[in-house]
């Protein structure tokens, strides 16, 4: 394994991919918690939602949050972003690397990839540092947690992009078992320590 982590060079990137309503919001959470002050959650999403904040005067912590607020305007944020991502398809992942300050940590929590542009763009730009994981849940349960189908967002890109995809590193699922769930995040914790002694 190329060990990276010199300088500004993160020594790993975890790519989590999924449907909305899938968790990955909950368990990437756990995951940073779990890898303390040398891990940071980059949320691809957090460049988007501020400019749609300062657009329209949207409070921008409510967009980022879990709640049904920023479903009010993800369809708008999706049509405004994919318009950008046409012209550099990279724009939103370099974008949310420097808001987040990615750059201080050795561990890198991508909580949102949503296109294999963004698997791309990371691999072309930190190599051997990516590990991609895939959240799976059954719709039963997605639909439990509040979802509901949504024309001109769950059939576009945003969440159709990564459809295809089977090469992912680890795959999780989340359907409420806490066992299943824990060995999971065990597992990416057992990463962060392998390469802890490059």
């Amino acid at each position: 394994m190329n060990c990276q982590g010199r300088g500004n060079v993160p020594k790993r990137v975890f790519l989590f991919s999924g449907k909305r309503k899938c968790g990955k919001d909950f368990i990437t959470d756990i995951l940073v918690e779990r890898l303390g002050d040398k891990a940071v959650i980059v949320k691809i999403s957090a460049p988007i939602k501020s400019h749609w904040a300062k657009e329209k005067g949207l409070n921008l912590d409510d967009l980022m949050s879990a709640n049904e607020y920023k479903e009010k305007f993800r369809h708008e944020m999706v049509v405004w972003s994919e318009a950008v991502r046409d012209k550099d398809p990279g724009y939103f992942c370099r974008k949310a690397v420097t808001m987040n300050n990615a750059q201080d940590k050795p561990i890198w929590i991508v909580s949102d990839i949503r296109r294999r542009s963004d698997i791309a763009w990371f691999r072309q730009e930190y190599g051997n540092a990516i590990r991609t994981i895939r959240v799976t849940t059954d719709d039963e349960v997605r639909s439990k947690r509040g979802f509901k189908f949504t024309p001109g967002v769950d059939d576009k890109p945003t969440e159709c992009d990564l459809d295809e995809v089977t090469d992912w590193d680890w795959t999780i699922t989340n359907n409420g078992d806490e066992e299943q769930l824990e060995n999971s995040i065990l597992c990416l914790v057992k990463d962060v320590e392998c390469i802890s002694n490059c």
